[in-house]
């Protein structure tokens, strides 16, 4: 990966309709910073929502660039995705987007500032290299089940990007929802009149003027603007050129615009990725891309002017466990059932198991999920409330808020079967040819037993071969490694114990990921 080269933005630029005779480009950017504490036990902080196969064997993350493929959107779409990604999940992010067989350019940010400042760096990296390149905008932790009517809305919308707009998708409402923000629609706006390439099926879609952004509101008041067919939900889908975005931001919001200028400046390649300065976005302030620009639109169109495209293609921000349910193919009592799951005299309940039998007896309007190391029973009118035991479990510290019993590292997986005083039992899995950093514990000693595979121990001054069924033992306070050599996945129980068993219990020699 290529690190990019701080461009100075055309922030003098006129936003007003241009000559469309210069090869613009499409590039997708995926904002992949997500928590979806709402959406806990299965996603945790560590692992969040897009990184899960919440609606099928892809993940969230994964179907959001297959999406992508086959779009047509009047000018060339790039063959690189930008994806910006929280540090922490950076191996796994790195892992899944690997199966969508697009290069990535992966930009990490050390720390959350919310999707304002993710996008800022976004726009500032493509800028540097095609200042007025086209930027499709989407969450990496959406759903949408017609494809075809998300590519026609993105090619209607690339068209009015192109004119200097930036465009929103919104959704045309079907109930009063208050877990949604809102867009209110103003006149209706036909096609640019210089618009390139084949618009036959987007310019079918009919924009509207941007008049102004609102927040989540009440229940009456959503349903005053239902009935008013004024207001639209925000799909949090933008698209404009990122010289747009640039000057908007610098005009809105100068101190992100300063912080990201300097993250994406002092920031450095690392392998697949490029991480930005981290002190520099740090002291970027936290701020959505509504609120930090697009409720500024509707007053002042200095920067740039808004632009609203209908998104008719089976959207869902998946944000919630009754959202899940709302797009989920449904028995004749408008049940889902996931997994080991069994309804006797049940109705409208959704139940999702992970490995143990789920019998729901009579239950109406019911959330069940199980996860290895925690249940959730919940009222389906109460799911936004998750989120609140999630504040709780984390300011108790409880582990649960952020891991799952099963973690994922960049060399595999490890499983915590059982702990008690002064022990603990793992089910580790290494990939193939990968290995472990060089590492030392002081307070725990650990029996590796072998069930299947081929592990290279390093003890000490030792390098020998452990095969299936035999054991090594490494002691308190020795230096050791584990590898896996062969190209199976290695399989394995490790016992660990001691005085503290905590994870922080690490003293890494050498880590071919870079992890301190």
């Amino acid at each position: 990966m290529t690190a990019p080269v701080t461009a100075t933005p055309a922030d003098t630029r006129s936003t007003q309709a241009t000559p469309l005779n210069v090869k613009l480009k499409v590039h997708p950017v995926i904002l992949a910073g997500g928590s979806g504490t709402r959406l806990w036990p299965m996603s945790r902080e560590h692992h969040p929502k897009q990184l899960i196969g919440l609606l099928g064997e892809d993940s969230l993350l994964q179907s959001t660039t297959r999406r992508l493929d086959g779009l047509e959107a009047g000018y060339p779409l790039t063959e690189q995705l930008v994806v910006v990604a929280n540090e922490e999940q950076r191996f796994t992010t790195a892992e899944q987007l690997r199966t969508s067989g697009k290069p990535t350019r992966l930009i990490l940010e050390p720390t959350g500032r919310d999707t304002a400042p993710a996008l800022t760096a976004a726009a500032l990296s493509i800028a540097a290299q095609d200042e007025d390149g086209i930027m499709a905008v989407m969450p990496a932790d959406h759903a949408v089940t017609d494809v075809e009517g998300f590519h026609a809305a993105v090619a209607a919308g690339v068209q009015h990007a192109a004119a200097g707009h930036i465009v929103t998708m919104g959704i045309v409402p079907t109930r009063a929802e208050t877990g949604y923000g809102y867009i209110r629609i103003g006149a209706a706006v036909g096609m640019p009149n210089d618009a390139q390439g084949d618009t036959a099926s987007s310019g079918k879609i009919g924009a509207h003027k941007l008049d102004r952004f609102v927040e989540k509101p009440h229940l009456e008041l959503a349903q005053r603007y239902i009935e008013s067919r004024e207001y639209w939900w925000n799909s949090g889908i933008f698209i404009m050129r990122a010289s747009t975005w640039i000057k908007a931001i610098r005009h809105f919001q100068p101190a992100i615009y300063e912080a990201c200028q300097a993250a994406v400046a002092g920031g450095k390649a690392d392998g697949d990725f490029f991480r930005l300065q981290r002190d520099a976005f740090s002291a970027s302030p936290s701020n959505s891309i509504d609120y930090a620009v697009m409720e500024q639109l509707g007053n002042d169109q200095t920067a740039a002017s808004g632009v609203v495209v209908p998104l008719q293609a089976g959207w869902s921000d998946v944000g919630s466990w009754d959202a899940i349910w709302d797009i989920s193919e449904k028995d004749a009592d408008q049940n889902v059932g996931r997994g080991r799951v069994m309804f006797e005299g049940s109705s409208s309940t959704f139940a999702h198991s992970e490995g143990r039998l789920i019998a729901c007896v009579g239950t109406q309007d019911l959330v069940v999920v199980e996860t290895a190391d925690a249940i959730l029973v919940a009222d389906k009118s109460r799911v936004q409330d998750v989120k609140k035991i999630v504040g709780r479990l984390r300011s108790d510290g409880g582990l649960e808020a952020a891991n799952h019993r099963k973690v994922h590292r960049p060399w595999g997986n490890y499983d915590s079967v059982d702990t008690g005083e002064r022990f603990q039992v793992k089910r580790i899995v290494v990939k193939p040819g990968a290995r472990l950093s060089l590492q030392m514990h002081h307070h725990r000693a650990e029996h590796w037993i072998v069930v299947r595979g081929t592990a290279l121990v390093t003890r000490g001054e030792e390098r020998f071969i452990v095969s299936e069924n035999e054991s090594a033992y490494i002691p308190l306070g020795v230096t050791h490694r584990l590898e896996n050599p062969g190209k199976m996945p290695l399989e394995m129980i490790e016992v660990q114990s001691g005085s503290y068993l905590g994870e922080d219990d690490i003293v890494r020699f050498d880590d071919t990921y870079g992890r301190q």
